[in-house]
């Protein structure tokens, strides 16, 4: 598997990402086997696809959180959390407070990923 395949599974990432992506689907799309797309996948990236997925969810749920108005529980079910329980609960091991203190504090991110 090259890089290449590896860019394909991000960019169907970034195409789908307010969907319930799984494993399963990306490695059809890219004609894998989902451990090897797996295996692959966290060898060029270093995270797991499961890891990728959720910081992608919410390094766009805080951009939003920070770029309009829309309440917290419509950013969190836009990026297919269960519950604003859920989405709170990721936030806060992503970004140590929670997402209505993030949008106060406004802070400057910078992004990388």
């Amino acid at each position: 598997m090259s890089a290449n395949t590896v860019q394909k599974m991000i960019a169907w990432i970034e195409d789908n990402i307010q969907a319930a992506l799984t494993l399963k689907e990306m490695s059809r799309h890219v004609g894998y086997s989902e451990y090897y797309c797996s295996s692959k996948f966290r060898e060029y990236t270093g995270y797991t696809f499961k890891e990728y997925v959720l910081k992608r969810k919410l390094a766009l749920a805080s951009c939003e959180l920070l770029e309009t108005d829309f309440r917290v529980i419509d950013i969190a079910m836009n990026y297919g959390f269960s519950s604003n329980e859920s989405f709170t609960r990721a936030f806060v091991r992503e970004y140590g407070c929670s997402p209505s203190v993030f949008r106060k504090q406004k802070p400057n991110l910078e992004t990388t990923e």
